[in-house]
């Protein structure tokens, strides 16, 4: 199992929002980072963990924890000319984005919050926490997982 960090803006689509979804699943769609998206492309596997991180919000931090439902399939918003995160280069034949579909598992009773994990010195070699590290989606070690886990 692989473990995971997915970064949302809340005012786009939050936790809740995705609790609230019909099966409490969506597909992650509108990547267009390359390096994020080989994440969903070839390493994220049904079953593995994601934390929920809500971003460019008044409480930064990890909100819940998802679930990947169903593995790599083409992002098809961008061969819609009227999505916002369509791509005129890509094709059905070669897609160039893909992604994921997430299933909500649990809500936090509170935030974690970005500084909390930064204050966590056994937090300092987490990716999130990297200078320069403005990935939407990105790996996090088991023991990093649990870590945050054990602070709600």
């Amino acid at each position: 199992m692989n473990y995971w960090l997915m970064k949302t803006e809340p005012q786009n689509f939050s936790i809740s929002d995705l609790q609230n979804e019909t099966n409490k699943s969506t597909t992650w769609d509108g990547v267009r980072n390359y390096q994020a998206r080989n994440f969903m492309r070839d390493e994220m596997k049904k079953g593995d963990l994601i934390l929920f991180y809500h971003s460019s919000c008044k409480e930064v931090g990890i909100a819940g924890i998802a679930i990947v439902s169903k593995e790599s399939h083409p992002d098809l918003s961008a061969l819609d000319s009227q999505s916002k995160y369509f791509d005129p280069k890509a094709t059905k034949d070669k897609p160039r984005w893909y992604m994921v579909d997430v299933k909500w598992k649990k809500t936090f009773k509170r935030i974690v919050t970005l500084l909390e994990l930064k204050e966590n010195t056994q937090l300092q070699e987490m990716k999130l926490l990297k200078k320069g590290n403005r990935l939407s989606i990105m790996p996090v070690t088991k023991s990093e997982f649990q870590i945050i886990l054990d602070l709600v």
